[in-house]
């Protein structure tokens, strides 16, 4: 998921991103709200986590701007404040969700996804299968020959994206704008080390190879051929 954090402590941004990050998920920040309400309604968010204290606009206020202009996107509010009144108030100014300081981080992502799966319709599509690699969307498991393999998040937003374009070449521009949500060129090998890893995940043991190198050109899922 792609999801603004709208956060004026730097600590606790870089947390919440580090977190993010580690989990699979695009994470962009905000240090006061009004910069967060801009980026909200001009990007394409799954999800905003908000704290309610910020600079410029608080948090309660940028829910209600963002609820006034029509923008339905899920907003997980944080905040120091826990009392009873305070999470009602959250919840009347448009938060979906409410979450008191100090919390665990797990349930924090728990909350997120609770929030995505209201708001997002239901997904028919449950396994996507490429020869006799298979990919199950609702658990993430990965397995090829029916023996499972173990891929880290960005492996399988990488392998998932690869399947859905299977029989296609897949561009270095393709993949960096819908797997890592880079709008421009790096200038690294990222691509090249993550195309590597995954191949000798899914193709080392393996016969026909599945991944394959188009020169020139980029990448492309499916049998040889």
């Amino acid at each position: 998921m792609r999801i603004l954090v709208v956060e004026d402590d730097r600590e606790a941004a870089g947390f919440l991103l580090k977190g993010l990050a580690e989990s699979g998920h695009v994470a962009d920040h905000a240090v006061d709200g009004n910069d967060g309400l801009y980026m909200a309604l001009t990007g394409a968010y799954h999800a905003v986590i908000v704290d309610r204290m910020l600079p410029g606009r608080d948090g309660l206020a940028v829910v209600s701007a963002l609820r006034a202009a029509g923008d339905a996107t899920p907003v997980l509010i944080l905040s120091a404040l826990g009392e009873v009144d305070d999470r009602v108030a959250g919840l009347r100014a448009g938060g979906d969700d409410y979450l008191p300081k100090p919390f665990a981080f797990s349930e924090l992502l728990a909350r997120l996804d609770a929030l995505t799966r209201r708001t997002q319709p239901e997904a028919t599509e449950q396994r996507l299968q490429v020869a006799d690699l298979e990919l199950d969307l609702p658990t993430r498991r990965v397995t090829r020959s029916g023996r499972t393999i173990r891929l880290q998040p960005r492996e399988l937003r990488l392998l998932e994206y690869l399947m859905r374009h299977a029989g296609r070449v897949v561009t270095r521009t393709m993949l960096l704008e819908n797997v890592w949500d880079y709008h421009f060129d790096p200038q690294t090998n990222v691509i090249d080390v993550h195309i590597s890893r995954l191949r000798r995940k899914i193709d080392r043991d393996f016969d026909p190879p599945l991944l394959h190198t188009v020169r020139g050109s980029g990448y492309r899922m499916g049998e040889p051929g």
